[in-house]
């Protein structure tokens, strides 16, 4: 009888609890989040998480259809700035205005509080924020009597990486993202067309893709990563190129600026004393050369739970949690770009040589001038409408093509322009 009665309590109080059934990517950061909730869990008995780990392209795909035919799968979603205030106007995502006061929302840098807001309201909790940069292997540079100025130029990158491709031992001279996605090839090649002098749309929204800017933007990436880049360039994002670097494959990298801190812990990298730091090269047009982005968590419309689910995401992102992660792997390891506190704090400074870098190009990423030509979208790579999910990736296989040889850069041009025209004239903002 007693032990049917303690089964019978201990049943009662499992049924009590709250799930979360939580969807993220598959990032560093992400993953170091997915193992300190155990905390969370401590913390909030009543409350237990379920984790949906998910590769970039597959998360946005299962998340974007969930929130949009009202599955309810999810009680919290990793959104980026670019569906955040989509996903808002649309009314899918719950309103985060009454936060406790504890959380700070002051705190929070001001570009990646207004990029997860709508209407002044926001939308979301960033978990961390970045730009993008250039990262290269200071003793290969220095072997080769290279020194890197404050502000490279793509011009540069492609001497550099002449001098440093030493394929025969193992080490490429530069590595970018070429796997297709808007996400993915689309974010590095959307912020070199800027820079180029390019741009997606002009003001009546007819495409600009088959243009001079983006010939040589494109036939520049195809051929620098031909000549030397890693064997299977079309196949690596951001997590592909991320293990690359940080074994020593790489001579040079340009991408997210969340990257510096992995690259910079010795537990999560073999070059970790090597690396060097600076800006993202530019080209004609400096102003669309560096992106701005979070990965942040939000509530659908749908969750069962959405009090539970706000104590959990404004844990996650919370100035105590940016040290439960310093005392747990050290400050180089926190989440970066999200709060002015991590980067005043004196041991961040110390442990983050990168930090000034980062925090620079966040505060300089002007995403309603991504282009030198006037543009009726907003976002530096990325435009700020629904249907560009549909657009990046299809001109982003596309490129892809290109770089496997399979078409000609002049080719994909021009099959982008037209397939990317007739969608717009399809969805209305084209007129027939």
């Amino acid at each position: 009888m007693l032990v049917q009665l303690l089964h019978a309590c201990s049943s009662s109080s499992a049924a009590e609890k709250t799930r979360l059934t939580i969807a993220t990517v598959n990032n560093g950061d992400m993953v170091v989040m997915q193992g300190l909730s155990r905390q969370f869990e401590q913390e909030n008995p009543n409350i237990e998480l379920r984790w949906v780990v998910l590769e970039e392209n597959v998360l946005r795909q299962r998340t974007t259809t969930d929130v949009a035919s009202q599955g309810g799968q999810f009680d919290v979603l990793t959104i980026g700035s670019y569906e955040t205030p989509i996903w808002a106007r649309r009314g899918w995502l719950t309103p985060l205005n009454s936060l406790p006061a504890g959380y700070d929302v002051n705190d929070l840098l001001k570009p990646i509080r207004e990029g997860l807001s709508h209407d002044g309201t926001l939308y979301a909790l960033p978990f961390y924020g970045e730009s993008s940069m250039l990262y290269y292997r200071k003793d290969l540079f220095a072997k080769a009597g290279i020194n890197v100025p404050e502000q490279p130029t793509y011009a540069q990158i492609a001497q550099w990486a002449s001098k440093v491709h030493d394929p025969a031992n193992g080490v490429y001279g530069v590595c970018l993202r070429g796997k297709p996605g808007w996400g993915e090839n689309m974010a590095f090649l959307s912020t070199l067309v800027n820079t180029s002098g390019g741009r997606w749309f002009d003001m009546k929204w007819q495409p600009q893709i088959d243009t001079p800017a983006w010939k040589e933007a494109v036939g520049f990436y195809v051929e620098l990563l031909q000549k030397y880049g890693p064997p299977g360039a079309s196949s690596n994002g951001f997590n592909e190129n991320l293990a690359l670097f940080s074994t020593g494959k790489c001579g040079m990298w340009v991408d997210a600026t969340v990257a510096a801190g992995l690259l910079s812990n010795p537990e999560e990298s073999q070059v970790a004393d090597k690396v060097g730091f600076a800006r993202a090269p530019i080209e004609e047009y400096p102003n669309g050369s560096n992106w701005l982005w979070a990965w942040a968590l939000a509530i659908p419309q749908t969750s069962k739970s959405p009090a539970e689910a706000q104590k959990f995401i404004a844990w996650a992102t919370s100035k105590e949690y940016i040290q439960l992660v310093a005392n747990k792997n050290g400050w180089v390891a926190v989440p970066a770009g999200t709060r002015t506190s991590t980067y005043n704090n004196p041991n961040y400074q110390k442990a983050a040589p990168f930090a000034q870098i980062v925090l620079n190009s966040i505060q300089s990423a002007d995403i309603t001038h991504p282009s030198k030509e006037p543009t009726p979208y907003k976002g530096v790579q990325y435009v700020d409408i629904p249907e560009f999910q549909a657009i990046g990736a299809s001109v982003g296989q596309t490129i892809a093509a290109a770089l496997t040889n399979n078409i000609s850069v002049d080719q994909a041009l021009q099959q982008s322009q037209s397939t990317t025209e007739r969608f717009m004239k399809h969805t209305g903002y084209i007129n027939q």
